[in-house]
């Protein structure tokens, strides 16, 4: 059995970790280095950086911040937001990043993901999947950081992102982002079922049990912002209650 992976969101706009609800009203939640040391010291498996503001300003993501993070950063770092084309893949690798997550490049271009996963292979490859329910017992595919609904079938594109060669899928829950109230949970069984590479889960935790829920609900790892920003807990304590409930952490 594989440990569930607790993984620290930094939400970057301008070289600055910021937070919100749906990345609206974004507040001023730290520098980035400095937030991933902490993250690593108490525990962190893995770190996600994710560039809000990217894809809808049309530009690239900043390896600056990428290097100043991995500067002072062990474990993996995934890193998503304007990545386009293999040249964009190469400069953030390049700058210590070991996943690279696309999402909204991929909805427009979904060969990006087959070149992606042939040059660096599928390890290397996130799907970066933003969902919301669309009224009708489903989800649809959002992108252009939660702006535009595309009116695509999120498994589907699960699926398909998975048969194009993304070897893990960042799952963020359009309904739930920001608002503390817990994981959609019928999403991650529903994405978890119909594939089969790891399902991070994203978007509503408040608490451990949130995460815990997560896990149940098929999350091969479970990804939180706000509650590690704000001081209210740290993923050592997160994977304590984990393993009180019988799941299995890194320690």
């Amino acid at each position: 059995m594989l440990t569930t992976r607790i993984i620290p969101c930094l939400d970057v706009k301008d070289g600055r970790v910021v937070k919100g609800v749906k990345f609206q009203n974004l507040r001023d939640a730290g520098d980035p280095a400095t937030q991933a040391q902490r993250y690593e010291e108490t525990g962190a498996d893995e770190l996600v950086i994710l560039d809000v503001s990217a894809t809808p300003e049309g530009r690239s993501n900043a390896a600056h911040t990428v290097a100043a993070v991995r500067a002072v950063l062990g474990i993996p770092l995934t890193v998503g937001g304007g990545i386009r084309a293999i040249a964009d893949a190469e400069r953030l690798l390049a700058a210590g990043a070991d996943k690279v997550s696309v999402n909204t490049a991929a909805v427009h271009d979904p060969e990006l993901i087959s070149r992606l996963s042939e040059r660096f292979g599928a390890q290397c490859t996130v799907l970066g999947l933003d969902a919301a329910r669309d009224g009708k017992g489903g989800w649809d595919v959002v992108i252009n950081s939660g702006t535009k609904r595309v009116g695509r079938d999120a498994i589907e594109w699960a699926r398909e992102a998975v048969a194009r060669g993304a070897g893990e899928i960042l799952l963020t829950s359009w309904d739930q982002d920001g608002t503390r109230a817990g994981y959609d949970t019928d999403l991650l069984r529903a994405v978890s079922n119909a594939v089969n590479v790891p399902v991070i889960a994203s978007g509503g935790a408040a608490n451990a049990e949130h995460l815990v829920d997560a896990v149940r609900a098929g999350a091969d790892a479970v990804l939180a912002a706000s509650i590690f920003h704000d001081g209210e807990t740290t993923p050592n304590d997160v994977k304590a209650v984990m393993a009180a409930h019988g799941l299995k952490v890194r320690r």
